[in-house]
């Protein structure tokens, strides 16, 4: 009986020693691939330049970077047009959000402009082109579309059109532009944000002096309101 009682003594005593022994679990979640910008890789920088038709005299710059580890690009714009015949000024600043979209393929462009419009775009590439769609987006300009190209030229150059589409109508080139990878001393110059939203974004609303009784010209995109950028 004493020999009984010794041996659980010393089991009850090796339980913990045996508990502490074993190796605590590892808890992994695992990651999802990163996609793949390569197509876009080249876009990535500061960018600036002109619109090519005197008739629509205005200035753009883009600027692309990648961040959270390249999960992702940031593009941030300016789009300053000058008022024609048939259009106002224009004056927009735009963040845009691109990710992959492993579903379908491609990728998807999410904009947020000053002028308070949140729009979504589908970016495809086809060779040297980059087409920007617009894809619906929490808050549209009412009834406007805005579409964008983007061509590589050059190493260091690219040209964009802009395209936008009235209500219930058709597009219509809004302005092209061409776009130059900006030195250290314009970088110095430049504004923080640059990037064209009219060629990546169709961000911007009719003009506040619209009404029911004075609408539009069926060729004159609201004041304010920008295209796709370039993505």
């Amino acid at each position: 009986m004493i020999t009984i009682i010794i041996a659980l003594a010393c089991l009850i005593q090796a339980a913990p020693l045996a508990a502490k022994e074993k190796p605590p679990t590892v808890y992994q979640i695992p990651l999802p691939p990163k996609p793949d910008f390569s197509a876009l890789d080249w876009l990535v920088g500061e960018w600036a330049g002109k619109t090519t038709d005197p008739r629509v005299p205005g200035e753009i710059h883009l600027s692309v970077s990648y961040q959270l580890d390249k999960r992702l690009m940031l593009l941030r714009g300016e789009t300053s047009l000058q008022p024609t015949k048939t259009s106002p000024a224009l004056k927009e600043s735009w963040l845009g959000v691109l990710t992959s979209d492993r579903g379908s393929g491609g990728f998807l462009l999410r904009m947020f402009s000053n002028t308070g419009f949140i729009t979504q775009y589908r970016v495809t590439v086809e060779g040297p082109e980059i087409h920007i769609n617009p894809e619906g987006g929490e808050q549209p300009p009412p009834g406007w579309l805005f579409r964008t190209i983007i061509k590589r030229t050059e190493p260091q150059e690219f040209v964009e059109t802009v395209q936008a589409a009235p209500p219930s109508k058709g597009f219509f080139d809004y302005y092209n532009a061409k776009l130059n990878r900006a030195v250290a001393q314009d970088k110095a110059k430049a504004s923080p944000a640059t990037a064209s939203p009219t060629s990546l974004s169709p961000t911007n609303p009719p003009s506040t002096n619209t009404s029911p009784t004075n609408p539009p010209s069926t060729n004159t995109p609201p004041t304010n309101a920008s295209p796709p950028p370039p993505q």
